[in-house]
């Protein structure tokens, strides 16, 4: 809220000048520009123009914040709504390909993505509010590069790869490899993560994603962990993936893990072993939601809960 000749109003972005607020509390305005390009030549183009600050608008839950509360001070936004393939949720022969601009609202109301990665959704539905997720990205989720982003780690599991592309053409890039450490990510100046891909779901497979927050909802995680695996037909799991998030700098794809669970049938040394892994992979931080040491016990706990549902899921 800023205070504009006395009475309190919100502040409002025009397409080229907003409203923000100095030191003073007083109102002030601030030369941006507002782009929405329909192609992403077009925003790959006004991106590698802008020798200023930009930042790139899908659903704005996460820019918006960090506008108002001047945590960054954006010369150019470029809104990518507008651009057909960054919208898209499309199945290609059993795999599928999400536009980074697509809304976890509207992924959940897509019902056969959903019967194909319920372990992905499960992250999904996590993310904010009901009201946010009406305006909350996949593709936000993970270039904001919270290391305890709620959809980051299923999409790790499923080994998802995102589409990126940049003034230097266009590249695929593991979903594991993108984020780099808090607030960081890989992209090049002037690259946009444009859609992931899914892999084909093989038979007998099943993935889950769960979190621990000391809140139901409307909370962040003190530890997440996404698992992916696959059985054959005799119940011996033969790949696996393992993610945690929240005990790290950046979003952890554990292969000790998912080492534990591959040959067995995922009976209880497994599990003993998968915990072990998981927990000795944590490099968390102390802070008021958990110490290290919690944290790092959670999240082999953690993972023998969400291997219990990702079983279930590939065994049904």
């Amino acid at each position: 809220m800023v205070r504009v000749d006395g009475p309190v109003r919100p502040s409002v972005i025009y397409k080229d000048i907003p409203f923000t607020e100095n030191v003073n509390g007083e109102a002030t305005l601030t030369d941006m520009r507002y782009e929405a390009p329909e192609t992403l030549d077009a925003a790959v183009g006004l991106l590698a123009e802008e020798s200023g600050v930009a930042r790139v608008f899908a659903g704005g839950t996460d820019v918006m914040v960090q506008i108002h509360l001047d945590l960054i001070e954006p010369d150019l936004i470029v809104d990518v709504k507008n651009i057909a393939e960054m919208r898209e949720v499309v199945e290609e022969d059993g795999s599928w390909r999400i536009g980074a601009a697509v809304t976890g609202k509207e992924l959940m109301d897509n019902a056969a993505f959903n019967a194909a990665w319920p372990g992905v959704m499960d992250g999904v539905r996590l993310i904010g509010s009901v009201q946010v997720r009406g305006r909350a990205t996949v593709g936000g989720n993970l270039c904001n590069a919270s290391p305890a982003a709620d959809s980051v780690p299923p999409m790790i599991a499923a080994d998802a790869v995102a589409s990126v592309i940049g003034p230097n053409g266009r590249r695929d890039v593991s979903m594991a490899d993108i984020v780099t450490g808090p607030g960081q990510t890989s992209l090049e100046d002037g690259e946009i993560v444009v859609s992931f891909r899914l892999p084909k779901r093989p038979a007998n497979s099943g993935d889950a994603y769960l979190r621990f927050t000391p809140r139901s909802e409307m909370d962040i995680a003190v530890v997440g962990c996404g698992i992916n695996l696959m059985l054959d037909d005799g119940g011996t799991c033969t790949a696996a993936r393992v993610s945690l998030g929240a005990v790290a700098a950046r979003p952890l794809l554990v292969d000790d893990a998912a080492n534990a669970l591959i040959g067995t049938k995922v009976g209880d040394d497994a599990m003993e072993a998968l915990a072990a892994a998981a927990s000795a992979a944590c490099s968390p931080i102390d802070d008021k939601r958990g110490t290290i040491e919690y944290r790092t016990e959670v999240a082999g706990v953690l993972a023998q809960r969400t291997a219990v549902i990702a079983l279930e899921r590939a065994k049904s």
